[in-house]
């Protein structure tokens, strides 16, 4: 199986997504199928399907947490050392140089990207054509409306 790269923190978010999922998540639907199957028949019953569909989601959903988990690699973005490189985990400032815009973000694991907070999947179109480069460098991003152009501001790991 392949590693899987995450953040300190997305770690840590998916640990907490999982800990949940198991002590709250999972005893409550155990305890709304007791009720919906106390209810008599379960043919008919929407409470009782509707509680068994959660509780697979619920299971399915611990298993993949348990699997993404096991093939993390883990990494602390404040302890690279990639001599002003952008690699996973950096923090990049980009201009654009159409409009001069200026924007940061960080490249993270898939499972971590949230581009509303300015983090963006390793796996991303602008992320693949950052790694690597370094400040002053310029990125050509293939984006949807057309190419665009961004140059690499400043490169931290924070």
């Amino acid at each position: 199986m392949a590693t899987i790269p995450l953040t300190r923190r997305g770690a840590e978010k998916l640990k907490e997504e999982l800990q949940r999922l198991k002590s709250v998540d999972r005893h409550a639907v155990i305890q709304a199928i007791a009720e919906a199957r106390a209810q008599g028949d379960l043919s008919e019953n929407a409470e009782y399907e509707a509680a068994k569909d959660k509780q697979g989601f619920i299971e399915g959903r611990i298993l993949e947490l348990e699997g993404k988990l096991a093939a993390a690699q883990v990494i602390d973005p404040a302890a690279l050392d990639a001599d002003g490189r952008v690699v996973f985990g950096a923090t990049v400032d980009l201009e654009e140089e159409a409009s001069g815009s200026q924007v940061t973000y960080q490249i993270v694991g898939d499972d971590e990207a949230d581009l509303k907070q300015g983090l963006i999947s390793i796996s991303s179109p602008i992320a693949r054509a950052l790694i690597g480069k370094t400040e002053g460098d310029v990125a050509d991003v293939q984006a949807p409306g057309g190419v665009k152009s961004y140059e690499i501001v400043s490169v931290r790991y924070i």
